[in-house]
């Protein structure tokens, strides 16, 4: 059984910085994409960034372009997302996300690490 589990979620000032983690288990995961959503309460679930299986492209919503990185450490079957200059509007439970066809679906979800950036 595929399972993810995401890290490193916690409570910051505005202005901050939290390193959230994802490790996958259950397979090897070398071959594909990677990413993170995340949802407010009352709000929408959004896109967040995503990386290729490669390591070499990565994608971000416009609204943390900037202010995230996404990274990989295939070995470890482990996804990354740090995020600096966190804002209020960032507070969200993050999920990390396994992709086996570009992004188009996704097929595996974590349970989610909750962010809480106060003001």
């Amino acid at each position: 059984q595929v399972q993810l589990v995401e890290s490193g979620g916690g409570l910051v000032q505005a202005g901050g910085s939290l390193r959230l983690s994802c490790a996958a288990s259950g397979g090897t995961f070398r071959s594909y994409a990677m990413g993170w959503f995340r949802q407010a309460p009352g709000k929408e679930r959004e896109f967040v960034a995503a990386i290729s299986s490669t390591g070499v492209t990565r994608s971000y919503a416009d609204s943390v372009k900037g202010r995230f990185t996404i990274s990989r450490d295939g070995a470890k079957n482990t996804v990354f997302l740090q995020m600096n200059s966190l804002k209020p509007e960032d507070t969200a439970v993050y999920q990390c996300v396994v992709s086996q066809d570009n992004l188009r679906t996704y097929d595996y979800w974590g349970p989610g690490t909750q962010v809480t950036v106060s003001s």
